[in-house]
């Protein structure tokens, strides 16, 4: 199981986790909290589905937010620098998305931008397409991606 590599991973290394979450609403955190023993690994999740939240949570810029919009790479980068230096984690991944129904022709159902920061290193981001598969397809393709972005983070061979 993947989290259970993420956790062993982690704690071989001395490596803390946060995350921030929007269109995920908290699932990553969940299935990192699923397995007993998480707590020496896992320092907390944010869960920041308005932009008020993202803004007052994480430091998310109002002005990113105006130019970019909340389903961005730039929002993505900013929730997770924000979860990296709001809490004492070391790796932080974020969430922000459209899981459905709806969406636009400039943002359509199933766009999910995630952010990868670690302690030391340039923060990443990406988008990914998983389609109109669906809320709850989606929200749990963009947990296991996420939860594989953090597995690669801390084993990059």
């Amino acid at each position: 199981m993947i989290t259970t590599e993420i956790l062993a991973t982690a704690r071989a290394r001395g490596i803390l986790i946060a995350t921030a979450e929007s269109c995920t609403g908290g699932m990553i955190a969940a299935a990192l909290t699923d397995i007993a023993g998480s707590s020496d690994v896992f320092d907390r999740g944010f869960v920041t589905y308005s932009n008020d939240a993202k803004i007052d949570m994480l430091g998310v810029g109002q002005e990113t937010l105006t130019a970019h919009g909340a389903v961005s790479e730039q929002i993505a980068r900013e929730m997770a620098t924000g979860a990296l230096t709001r809490s004492n984690a070391t790796l932080a991944v974020a969430t922000t998305g459209i899981a459905g129904p709806g969406g636009s022709e400039h943002k359509p159902e199933g766009r999910v931008c995630f952010g990868l920061a670690q302690t030391g290193h340039p923060t990443q981001t990406q988008t990914i397409e998983f389609g109109p598969l669906g809320r709850a397809a989606v929200r749990a393709a963009a947990t296991e991606y996420a939860l594989g972005l953090l597995l690669q983070a801390l084993d990059p061979a």
